[in-house]
């Protein structure tokens, strides 16, 4: 019996070691104001903390833009710099990915510019295995009035359009 409560913790053990040691995506609570310094695409930007001169790359969480070279990708980055540029932003960093990026929810005027930009069909909500997201309500909205992307009759997924054409790599 004791050898196998010793297996047990042993293999629970090599978890607790993995989650803390080699998993990216770790859990991170940070919240800051700051001003946008640029906008590579729909859901990616860069940030300057106040009383602060270097600049930090933010991903905007739960929400998928379309790449600079996909149908609609270059309305959807003028589409977030209008949104962000010249306004404080507060930015609340939930987790990093495994690219270094700051995985964050972004409020400019005291609204979330993650669901707008979804909200105005400029992004899709997220999906992790297979299911809809947080923003899974301004999707169907953005749909169903035909916004953005979701003008097209067919839009593709930036995750489908990733795997079939890789990304567009301009500097991000």
């Amino acid at each position: 019996m004791n050898d196998l409560l010793l297996n047990q913790f042993e293999r629970m053990g090599r978890w607790v070691l993995y989650f803390c040691v080699c998993w990216p995506g770790w859990v991170i609570a940070d919240t800051y104001f700051a001003w946008a310094t640029r906008v590579s695409d729909g859901d990616t930007l860069w940030v300057r903390q106040d009383n602060s001169q270097s600049t930090r790359k933010l991903r905007l969480l739960d929400m998928d833009a379309p790449e600079l070279c996909q149908s609609g990708g270059v309305v959807s980055r003028e589409a977030l710099r209008q949104w962000v540029q010249g306004r404080r932003l507060r930015v609340t960093v939930k987790f990093q990915d495994i690219y270094g990026r700051d995985l964050a929810q972004v409020y400019a005027d005291g609204q979330n510019v993650n669901a707008r930009m979804v909200q105005q069909g400029q992004a899709w909500a997220g999906r992790w295995h297979g299911k809809i997201g947080a923003y899974a309500v301004q999707e169907t909205q953005a749909r169903a009035k035909r916004l953005g992307v979701f003008a097209q009759p067919n839009p593709e997924l930036p995750s489908d359009f990733r795997k079939r054409h890789g990304s567009c790599f301009f500097g991000r």
